[in-house]
């Protein structure tokens, strides 16, 4: 960009007033996360429900506060090119000192974006990549504290770690939770302690990461060049006392923390980007932008995202095709087989027989990405106006774009603008899993299936099409639902028992004998159109016969009526302290 020889005071106080939305935001932002702490102490679990619900619309509503401000007091529409320049020169060193600048960058490009269409801006005007290094912002208090087990010893340094959070409601038996906690890492380095190094330490990220019932503490053991990460959940027992609920060592695992499947956390970070570059030195193969969006920061999450994309199609040369699968009836899904993400856009007209519309799909979306997902739910990143090369798209997938979706994409000058995206993790459609997995494996994922189903419905969710086709099986062998267009709150459905034919000519008719309201469910209907494979049937009979009965659901319903929050863990419930080591807890082993 070329610096103007001459400034316009406008320019500075345009600047100033981006400067002080995102300012306002990220206040009310941080406000919002330390309050987890005391909802966290009180087990006010509908409480941190409702934080991160209405977390999420803090962003959109300090842009649009924003964008009014620009246009009434600088009638910001009819600025000219130069001013927007010199803006975005004073926002840069209005940035200097700042501790989120990284966010604030992303801020401004969403006001910006919402002030001009896109045929209007460049890069002069936007933030394609970062002008402010996010390296070595100091942070009071500092993103990460250290422990040195060689003067306290490691049992000493987990205790002192607990007592530094300074959680009011105190520990059931903290020093038999560390000694269990130790001895879990004990057999996960099968008992061969590695010598201890000059600078053996703990390092602790500060803020405890609180979602659901739990409060996460992220850190790791740094001995010589070897680090060595863990995460330790924190609940509260049955007395009301708080204890560590297991250990995770394994990165994988302490991903699984991470994943697109569940809720956001709350964590209340001055510098958010060491927290970020702290999480990576434990957790290599997760990405800034997975990183950002699970710490609550949504929207630096689709910005790093869409950078990395950028990247990788510059660096790459295979075509966007269409994902294997069943074509569905009401979104038309593609992916570059390069790149571990599916990009799905709403059809102009739905096959039958869908009776949704284009608004009601999105609202599903914004309903799953407000609702906690309890890690059975794809979250999905939602964009609008994003522009491909239309020489990186196959034939095939066009000629189905401009007959389904003609309506969303726009062509011209090589590109394919696409006006309306959600982009979702890559995982492989249940009913093809099912066909290429071994006996066991299937076993195990209809298994799986089964509990995906339950702990939706614990959570308030009913899929409404559960066809093996609209769910998906991750890297970590999971199953999870990720079509939405027939969603629904279960508190809103009906579940009914099928009365009984009044004669065996209703019975072999194809048309119900019985009147039917919208959101009527008959569950033992379910069998018909999922359980024509024998062995998938058996195993999901042995297993999840329930899910047949309307009197499953009618109790989960009356459970959610009645304010019950069900417990849901994001690692193997054998994982658990008082699974694992029962006699521990007064329970038989």
């Amino acid at each position: 960009m070329q610096i103007p020889e001459y400034y316009n005071p406008v320019a500075r106080d345009i600047a100033q007033a981006l400067v002080d939305g995102f300012d306002k935001h990220y206040r009310l932002f941080r406000e919002c996360n330390r309050g987890a702490k005391a909802l966290f102490e009180a087990a006010d679990w509908q409480g941190v429900q409702r934080a991160v619900q209405g977390r999420i619309q803090f962003y959109d509503e300090r842009v649009a506060e924003t964008v009014a401000r620009l246009h009434g007091e600088f009638h910001a529409e009819l600025l000219d090119d130069e001013l927007w320049q010199q803006a975005k020169l004073y926002f840069v060193g209005l940035l200097a000192n700042h501790k989120q600048p990284e966010l604030a960058e992303t801020f401004f490009n969403s006001v910006f974006t919402r002030i001009l269409h896109r045929d209007y801006f460049n890069n002069d005007f936007i933030f394609i990549r970062p002008a402010i290094s996010t390296e070595y912002i100091e942070s009071d208090p500092p993103s990460y504290r250290s422990y040195y087990p060689s003067r306290h010893g490691l049992a000493g340094s987990l205790l002192r770690i607990f007592r530094d959070f300074g959680w009011r409601r105190p520990f059931a038996n903290l020093r038999r939770d560390i000694a269990l906690a130790l001895r879990c890492a004990a057999e996960f380095l099968q008992g061969q302690w590695p010598k201890r190094e000059a600078n053996f330490q703990i390092q602790v990220l500060s803020s405890p990461f609180y979602r659901n019932k739990g409060a996460y503490v992220f850190g790791k053991v740094i001995n010589g060049g070897a680090v060595y990460p863990f995460a330790l959940p924190v609940l509260h027992d049955a007395d009301g006392g708080l204890r560590l609920d297991t250990v995770l060592l394994e990165p994988w695992r302490i991903g699984v923390l991470f994943s697109f499947s569940r809720a956001y956390f709350l964590v209340d970070m001055e510098v958010p980007s060491g927290y970020v570059q702290f999480l990576r030195s434990m957790l290599p193969t997760k990405t800034k932008a997975e990183l950002y969006t699970m710490l609550g920061l949504q929207k630096q999450g689709k910005n790093t995202f869409y950078r990395d994309f950028i990247q990788h199609l510059q660096h790459s040369n295979d075509q966007f095709v269409a994902a294997p699968g069943i074509r569905g009836l009401v979104m038309l899904v593609f992916t570059l087989p390069s790149y571990p993400y599916v990009f799905k856009l709403i059809k102009d007209v739905f096959g039958s027989p869908k009776e949704v519309d284009h608004a009601t799909v999105m609202r599903k979306y914004q309903l799953v990405k407000r609702h906690d997902r309890v890690g059975r739910l794809a979250d999905t990143l939602e964009f609008s106006n994003v522009a491909f090369p239309s020489a990186r798209f196959a034939d095939e997938l066009l000629q189905e774009l401009r007959q389904h979706a003609p309506s969303q994409i726009e062509e011209n000058n090589g590109r394919i603008v696409i006006r309306h995206l959600y982009i979702e993790r890559r995982m492989k459609p249940l009913n093809l899993y099912l066909m290429s997995c071994d006996a066991d494996e299937k076993a195990r994922v209809v298994r799986d299936y089964g509990l995906a189903i339950k702990e939706l419905a614990a959570a308030n969710i009913f899929p409404g099409d559960m066809l093996f086709k609209n769910f998906g099986v991750t890297r970590y062998g999971r199953v999870i639902f990720y079509d939405y267009d027939e969603i629904e709150y279960m508190t809103d459905c009906n579940f009914r028992v099928m009365p009984p034919a009044p004669n065996p000519e209703a019975e072999m008719s194809g048309e119900p004998w019985y009147p039917v309201a919208r959101n009527d469910v008959f569950p033992e209907e379910f069998g018909t159109f999922l359980l024509g494979d024998p062995e998938v049937r058996r195993v999901f009979l042995q297993h999840h016969g329930d899910l047949l009965r309307a009197e499953f659901w009618q109790r989960r319903q009356q459970r959610i009526r009645d304010g019950h929050l069900e417990d849901f863990y994001p690692y193997p419930e054998e994982m658990r302290f008082i699974n694992r080591y029962p006699q521990r807890f007064g329970a038989r082993p």
